[in-house]
């Protein structure tokens, strides 16, 4: 055997060991959990291959007649917990809602809502409750929701306005776009002021 074959030999040995333990001591940090059945899973791609060759939803259908109306996929690394009946789905949105109020995080939205303190990412307890309370006093009543009417106005308008000036050129209108552009400039705006087309453009 020349040193090219040694050496791939070595690596895939190598790869392979190291897969077993990764396995080994994620299996084992779950052995006391009570989790959903679920399909086979694949290194890296987790359940996924269970989604393959049709409509995701039909082969999700056909997955909950093997594995009940709860049940648990791997997508990649992440777990995903996967609900196909109504009654399953108000046990778990009734009965215990308040074991599946958090939202999952990562390294990203840490970094970006500086420790997940951000209304929409923060996990369900006393600091989410009051973040709450203080959004829905201070920017979602009526009173103030009333105060910024002349922003969602004039952007609406300036929305109208540049998909006109668009097809009377004769151009495509890529209203995705548009309209993701649309909700940036109504939550960005103070007063009169906007972000500039270079901003626009990072958009």
């Amino acid at each position: 055997m020349d040193l090219t074959g040694t050496s791939l030999l070595f690596s895939f040995l190598v790869l392979l060991v190291s897969l077993l333990l990764l396995k080994k001591n994620r299996s084992g940090r779950g052995a006391g959990a009570k989790l959903p059945p679920g399909p086979s899973k694949l290194p890296i791609l987790g359940s996924l291959h269970h989604l393959l060759g049709g409509l995701p939803h039909r082969s999700l259908t056909a997955l909950s007649k093997k594995f009940g109306p709860v049940m648990l996929l791997k997508l990649g690394e992440v777990l995903t917990l996967v609900v196909s009946s109504a009654e399953a789905a108000a046990e778990i949105m009734k009965t215990h809602d308040i074991s599946f109020a958090s939202r999952p995080t990562n390294l990203n939205l840490q970094t970006a809502t500086y420790g997940d303190r951000g209304v929409g990412f923060t996990s369900y307890g006393f600091h989410w409750r009051e973040l709450r309370k203080m959004s829905i006093v201070e920017l979602l009543s009526a009173k103030r929701v009333q105060s910024f009417r002349f922003i969602r106005e004039a952007e609406v308008l300036n929305l109208v306005e540049s998909i006109v000036l668009l097809s009377n050129t004769g151009s495509t209108v890529n209203l995705s776009r548009k309209l993701v552009l649309l909700a940036n400039d109504i939550g960005s705006r103070r007063g009169h002021e906007s972000y500039d087309a270079g901003y626009a453009r990072i958009l």
